[in-house]
């Protein structure tokens, strides 16, 4: 699942220079400002489904009862159906509320249907997640992001051909909203995919049900009540943890139209900030999958009592994602103008998108912690504490923004620093909030020097080597995609010789990734050797 997170991100990512370059960064901003407040909407109506549901199902699934995990499993599909369906209606009638900026209110009425698709297909990935199989969700993600890309691409192309050259401004609105039905046309394809897979699961789970012997069945009632009651703080953790992102953006766009900056202005510096936080979230991809793949498991062992199997499971979590996230962390920031400019060439934005990547690649390592962190809280009971924390957070970042933007003064060409600069310290104060918690709760103690210290040590070597890789080749080759991929390989290959031989990663954390047995039999032997 982490390698699908990974994977459907890259995709995203690459999809999104061929998108940039036909609606240009004006279209960009315009597409950015209307997928934050839809992303916002679908935090509320559905995005926290498959983790809500995947936990609510475990726990009976544990227990083998099988038809309340059944039941369950139709009351939430029911559940999305109409919560889905009244927020794609009022999406679409109440845009103009949502964006501050006409072009994006236009971009966000063609979202409005994918928030019910979403829905449909959250609760079947979080139904197989509870089943503690995540090769659907994996593959429903490729799918769902590869079709996202070629019908974005192919609709922005199309839309913004039937728009004379000369009107910039409509032809970057039509090319957004060709964008935002590709979006649409994915998650349809993810769906289909999951009612065939679970069509042909079928026979072993009426099978399954048949066996059933518990003779306690749940009620409908009981059953929406309990998806209320787990789903919720599912939701307001999600959505507070998310909402910034869009907080962020009204204050934002507020700010920057006291100053007299027009839409497109405006739509321009908020596609640089994009930009950066496409490419930062890309390694943060990996402690996602690994908080839904751990909330099953953690829930099961925790209603059990075995508190130190839960221990085991965060600690082998945090030491996997970790190794991941720091040298992905050191690697963005040592490689940010080479890889902006393969990615996103427009030369409007490419050195304010250069520098506002830099100052975000440390909010790698503190959101993948912070993510974790608050799957932990949430598949052991703790639904409240990951919802308090990310209100304080949200209230202190909120503090810094407006006091920065509204009262600071700060001149349009800095506030977009002033933006990320309040993502990163969003996700520090819930890095320390939500480690506090899991610490009190779960009595767990963090080993800093093999997690932390250890693969700090060696990305910092790294990106030494891979940025004096880069601009050695570049001298020699002067083509910007064979020296970066080159100088990308060579770091790798440095991080990883190096954190074998410092046993940063261990067979029990190999277990986690695919084709394990191979990785563990390589690292045991070159562990020899050194």
């Amino acid at each position: 699942m982490a390698t699908a997170g990974i994977l459907s991100r890259v995709i995203g990512l690459l999809y999104n220079s061929p998108m940039t370059a036909i609606i240009g960064d004006e279209g960009n901003g315009y597409y950015e400002f209307a997928y934050r407040a839809y992303t916002i909407i679908l935090l509320v109506s559905s995005y926290s489904i498959p983790s809500a549901i995947s936990k609510v199902i475990a726990s009976y699934l544990a227990t083998g009862e099988y038809k309340n995990a059944q039941r369950i499993f139709r009351g939430a599909f029911l559940y999305v159906l109409i919560i889905g369906a009244i927020a794609g209606t009022a999406v679409f009638f109440f845009a103009d509320m949502l964006v501050q900026i006409e072009g994006s209110a236009t971009v966000l009425k063609f979202f409005a249907p994918t928030i019910l698709f979403s829905g449909m297909l959250g609760v079947f990935r979080g139904y197989f997640q509870a089943h503690r199989t995540m090769t659907q969700t994996s593959i429903s993600q490729i799918l769902e992001q590869g079709v996202n890309a070629l019908a974005s691409i192919l609709l922005a192309l199309w839309l913004t051909g039937l728009v004379p050259v000369e009107e910039t401004t409509k032809r970057s609105v039509y090319g957004a909203s060709g964008g935002a039905i590709g979006t649409g046309i994915g998650v349809l394809s993810g769906l289909l995919l999951m009612c065939a897979i679970y069509a042909l699961n079928l026979k072993m789970v009426k099978k399954r049900i048949a066996a059933d012997s518990h003779p306690e069945e749940l009620s409908y009632r009981v059953i929406f009540k309990m998806i209320l009651l787990v789903v919720t703080p599912f939701i307001l953790s999600t959505c507070i943890y998310n909402v910034n992102t869009y907080l962020n953006q009204s204050v934002f766009i507020h700010s920057m139209h006291l100053r007299g900056l027009a839409d497109a202005q405006v739509a321009t510096l908020n596609s640089a900030i994009g930009k950066a936080t496409k490419i930062s979230t890309i390694p943060i991809a990996i402690s996602s999958a690994m908080s839904a793949a751990l909330i099953p498991g953690i829930a099961g062992d925790f209603k059990i009592g075995r508190l130190d199997l839960c221990r085991d499971s965060v600690a082998k979590a945090i030491r996997g994602t970790m190794f991941v996230a720091i040298p992905a962390a050191l690697g963005i920031m040592a490689l940010s103008e080479p890889l902006l400019l393969f990615l996103y060439p427009q030369p409007e934005t490419l050195d304010l998108s250069t520098r506002l990547l830099m100052v975000l690649a440390p909010g790698v390592v503190l959101y993948s912690l912070s993510t974790l962190s608050g799957a932990v809280l949430q598949g052991t009971g703790r639904l409240n504490a990951p919802v308090i924390n990310a209100a304080i957070a949200l209230a202190l970042q909120t503090f810094f923004l407006v006091a920065m933007l509204e009262l600071g003064g700060i001149e349009p060409e800095f506030a977009p620093f002033v933006m990320v600069m309040a993502v990163v310290l969003f996700a520090l104060l819930m890095c320390i909030l939500n480690g506090v918690s899991v610490r009190r709760h779960l009595a767990y103690h963090q080993e800093w020097e093999r997690a932390f210290v250890r693969p700090l040590l060696i990305s910092l070597l790294m990106g030494a080597v891979a940025f004096g890789a880069y601009h050695g080749l570049y001298v020699l080759i002067g083509i910007n995609i064979v020296s970066l991929c080159l100088a990308v390989i060579i770091g790798v290959l440095v991080y990883l010789i190096f954190a074998i031989r410092w046993q940063v990663l261990g067979a029990g954390e190999l277990k986690w990734l695919p084709r394990s047995e191979k990785l563990i039999g390589l690292v045991e032997k070159i562990g020899k050797r050194s």
